[in-house]
């Protein structure tokens, strides 16, 4: 049904009817304000804007792909906080040219994150605009004390879940048109694109062993995030590169590229965090418990030093590139 016949609350009505009851909701969409029950005395709240042709290209990102990663990339903050996501706040902008079918499709990808993650949609706003425009809070519990990226110190060991450069790999690919659809790593690659996991169950346990000293999401690149901890904890930090961990696609298609991609692409929203040396053999026992793999990749080492990349001969690594920034002109168009 087309929009215009549908109306804004005749859409927002469609939305409402589509979205489960959840535990703790009392009141959800429909009227001025959600009221919900908190389950404890602190709360995570984040937020993220996604804008068409900025942040996600619809020639190459489907509907459904949309939304799953929009619930995904503010459940990867609450995960590097060590918290529990509750409630996601959804505001989107919407061109004419869309109709009713294609924002099922796009509410299909959030429902179907939702549901894995224990997340209830209870509100937001909508509007007409040019381009397609998202906005999303979500807000989550903190039964632990939250994880922060300022308490890393010197000699900490520096720890990433899963594998890296994988999004931006298949993000570049797309992008030059290179035809690799019908291989598998480049479908694997893809999936990574389009459809991160949030380390939800990593980052709670971390938070609650209280293993790690600071964390963050690795959405802006490696070498980016790290930063972030670096300034926010006074550390420098040195990084092997022959420890960072790819995976089996990422090596069969990264080509000249290199560790690039693992060291300033975006996007991945594996968690990165350091810890103190005496947590090692507890943390080399956590990929059991949290399912995904973890690998330590370097060490924390005093702040003048900066962050270096030791290369395979132990030479350092030239880094010309430290991540993804919005308003730098070279990091412009869609992700």
């Amino acid at each position: 049904m087309k929009l215009s016949r549908l109306g804004e609350f005749g859409l927002i009505e469609r939305v409402r009817r589509a979205t489960p009851k959840s535990r703790g909701v009392l009141l959800g969409i429909g009227d001025d304000a959600a009221w919900i029950v908190n389950e404890t005395r602190s709360c995570l709240i984040t937020s993220d804007i996604l804008i068409e042709g900025i942040h996600f290209n619809l020639k190459w990102t489907s509907l459904f792909d949309l939304g799953y990663k929009t619930l995904a990339v503010n459940l990867s903050d609450i995960a590097a906080m060590g918290g529990v996501p509750a409630y996601l706040i959804l505001s989107i902008g919407i061109p004419p040219k869309f109709d009713s079918a294609d924002i099922d499709e796009f509410y299909r990808g959030i429902r179907s994150l939702a549901a894995k993650s224990g997340v209830a949609l209870v509100g937001g706003d909508t509007s007409v605009a040019a381009g397609l425009f998202i906005s999303a809070c979500l807000i989550g519990h903190a039964p632990f004390r939250p994880v922060t990226r300022g308490g890393a110190n010197q000699n900490d060991d520096i720890y990433v879940t899963g594998t890296l450069g994988d999004s931006a790999l298949a993000l570049n690919l797309l992008q030059k048109k290179i035809k690799q659809t019908a291989r598998r790593p480049f479908k694997y690659l893809l999936s990574r694109h389009h459809q991160p996991t949030p380390r939800l169950t990593a980052g709670a346990v971390l938070a609650r062993e209280r293993l790690a000293t600071a964390m963050i999401d690795v959405s802006d690149g490696l070498l980016q995030d790290l930063n972030h901890i670096c300034k926010a904890s006074g550390v420098g930090a040195l990084l092997w590169q022959n420890k960072l961990p790819l995976s089996p696609a990422y090596r069969v298609l990264t080509g000249p590229a290199g560790v690039k991609h693992a060291l300033s692409g975006g996007e991945d929203y594996e968690l990165l965090f350091c810890a103190p040396k005496r947590h090692r053999s507890r943390i080399e026992k956590l990929p059991q418990q949290a399912g995904v793999a973890i690998t330590r990749i370097g060490i924390c080492v005093s702040r003048r030093r900066g962050i270096i990349v030791l290369d395979d001969s132990g030479k350092r690594h030239a880094i010309r590139s430290q991540g993804h920034d919005h308003f730098k002109s070279n990091n412009r168009g869609p992700r």
